[in-house]
């Protein structure tokens, strides 16, 4: 049993490593900075909604373990130091943003306030194939087909709940439509902020979340071509079961917790991971996360989107990350081990 194991980790690892062409380290707990002032009971909860999720053998048992592993701050670092190894895939400097769940206005029929719709997912979209562009789903072509999951009164707020992939929808009646993504056109994404800054508009420490929506606004026409340059499209679904309390789903189908939770390419990084980070910048960062997510601009070993919240306030914190740092994969020591055998 123990040789399969080894082969099973040994698969992992060229999946990991290999195919992805990335180097590995393996580094000591004490090589993290920040390690031991972090709180690791948090992200012990955070691995726990998803840690029965990976397919290799080595991480079912410590999903039991963890269930018992986290009363006080020390029992939970002791956990990840004992049945963990860091693991640095990729060279840094890594690029950290954030990401989180809008809460918008909207309502569930067309009004003259209310005039942009998000869709559910066609019935003839299929994964890999490419579907119409931004633009043209923009000008109407899935129109009166009943795919409208709501309306919403800014064409700049359906591209952001797009990016964020995820969002609450309060309607005029009180209540809160919970959608998450369904889906997208198969079109490559492109972003409208590396395109303002090929344009000369800003330069690329002034593109933000903040300063795109503030430009569309007050540029309606170029603004609206502007979104079209990204020809990829996302499509929601209903959540009707998901508590308020709940943080949106991630890509293991499971939700994400703000602060913990991390998007990543998992290509590189397996998703279901413990990751420490440390994020430099206005607002710097050490603290372990949880590779939860993935998204279309997360690319690379060392690329990785934050996790901020719900709300104005997440997203106004969020909208401002572009920093460097590190980022270290905890893996299960077989593949640890594997990693550094076969790095």
């Amino acid at each position: 049993m123990r040789g399969l194991a080894r082969l099973a980790a040994a698969a992992v690892l060229l999946w990991v490593a290999g195919m992805s062409a990335a180097p590995a380290q393996v580094l000591a707990f004490e090589e993290l900075d920040g390690w031991a002032e972090d709180d690791q009971r948090e992200a012990l909860t955070a691995f726990l909604e998803t840690c029965d999720k990976p397919k290799a053998p080595e991480w079912g048992p410590l999903c039991a373990l963890a269930a018992d592993a986290g009363a006080t701050p020390e029992s939970a670092r002791a956990f990840f130091e004992l049945f963990f190894l860091p693991v640095m895939i990729g060279h840094p400097p890594a690029l950290f943003t954030g990401y989180y769940e809008p809460l918008l206005d909207g309502s569930p029929v067309r009004t003259p306030r209310f005039a942009y719709p998000i869709y559910a997912r066609p019935p003839e979209l299929r994964d890999g194939i490419q579907f119409h562009p931004r633009s043209a789903i923009e000008s109407g072509i899935l129109r009166g087909r009943g795919l409208e999951l709501a309306w919403l009164e800014d064409p700049v707020d359906v591209f952001f709940l797009q990016i964020q992939g995820s969002g609450r929808i309060r309607m005029p009646n009180g209540s809160v439509m919970r959608v998450g993504y369904a889906g997208k056109n198969g079109h490559p994404y492109r972003s409208v902020g590396s395109e303002l800054v090929r344009r000369g508009t800003y330069t690329a420490d002034q593109v933000s979340a903040q300063t795109i929506r503030g430009w569309v606004k007050q540029n309606p026409a170029p603004g609206n071509a502007l979104l079209d340059h990204n020809p990829s499209y996302v499509f929601f679904r209903k959540l009707p079961n998901l508590a308020a309390h709940k943080g949106p789903i991630g890509a293991l189908g499971r939700s994400i917790t703000p602060m913990r939770s991390l998007a990543v390419d998992p290509a590189y990084n397996p998703l279901g991971a413990p990751i420490w980070i440390e994020k430099n910048g206005r607002d710097p960062l050490r603290r372990l996360m949880v590779a939860q997510d993935t998204g279309g601009a997360i690319k690379g070993a060392q690329r990785a989107d934050i996790y901020f919240g719900t709300g104005d306030a997440a997203g106004d914190a969020a909208g401002i990350v572009k920093d460097g740092g590190r980022m270290v994969v905890l893996l299960p020591i077989d593949l640890a081990f594997a990693t550094l055998s076969d790095g």
